[in-house]
């Protein structure tokens, strides 16, 4: 099945996945699609937001006539992935924290997940650390403010470096953590500073580069000519098509929902 590579997440987050598919992929079309009406996720009920999101994700797999989805989401793809899959005909790629490869370049076994509150509490983000990091130490660091910093980012003004630095502030007491999990879609996208932010040197690991792999090897049927690319919304937002022309996205539609 041709047609594009469509990428989806509640907001911007699953851009830094589109920065990640465009160097793997760099012919590759791409639509992306967001529920910027109903963001954050975090904060809803879960049946609510699995019903949601099949509603969404399906409007956008038929809006956008795609090769396949990725779900740049970890809330929508620990709550709905497999329901995704039973409803949608074309191949879904879920997304995960990258626990499992944090834990096999950790030289000192404590690592850290920076993420949601939600996520570093689901149950499914535990048994990937039991899984993948049983060997390992692993701080778990809810970072909800660095969502709304990277949304101003991709709007165009500038993250707060306050909210940067509280947010990194506990690893000055822990010398020994020496790798960094971005659990959150969003968070790639502040990485620079992050870094800049952090009271010393970490190793920084999201999950990016491995999607987009998979994404590769699962929509080979996916358009290899990049022509007008289209970013779908659920509520207009002249700030957010600026945000996502920025990634590519030349066209902003809103999404037709029932």
């Amino acid at each position: 099945m041709s047609g594009p590579i469509l990428v989806f997440d509640s907001g911007v987050g699953g851009l830094s996945v589109v920065a990640s598919l465009r160097r793997r992929l760099p012919e590759a079309a791409l639509a992306y699609a967001c529920d910027n009406a109903m963001m954050p996720y975090g904060v809803r009920e879960d049946d609510w937001l699995v019903a949601r999101i099949l509603e969404v994700c399906g409007a956008a797999v038929a809006a956008s006539g795609c090769a396949g989805l990725v779900v740049a989401c970890n809330t929508a793809s620990t709550l709905a992935l497999e329901a995704l899959r039973a409803h949608l005909a074309v191949p879904v790629v879920g997304t995960v924290p990258a626990i499992k490869p944090a834990a096999g370049m950790s030289e000192t076994r404590h690592i850290g997940l920076l993420a949601t509150s939600a996520t570093v509490a689901r149950p499914y983000t535990l048994r990937l650390i039991r899984e993948f990091a049983g060997d390992c130490r692993v701080t778990r660091m809810a970072a909800d403010p660095l969502v709304a910093e990277a949304e101003r980012r991709v709007m165009g003004s500038s993250p707060d470096p306050d909210v940067l630095l509280r947010t990194l502030a506990p690893l000055a007491e822990m010398p020994s953590l020496d790798t960094m999990v971005l659990g959150c879609t969003h968070f790639p996208l502040l990485r620079e500073g992050l870094i800049e932010a952090a009271p010393r040197h970490v190793r920084w690991v999201d999950s990016g580069d491995a999607i987009a792999r998979r994404a590769g090897q699962v929509m080979a049927g996916h358009d290899r000519h990049r022509g007008s690319e289209t970013g779908w919304v659920t509520a207009p937002s002249e700030a957010l098509a600026r945000g996502l022309s920025g990634f590519g996205f030349t066209e902003t539609r809103l999404l037709p929902l029932a």
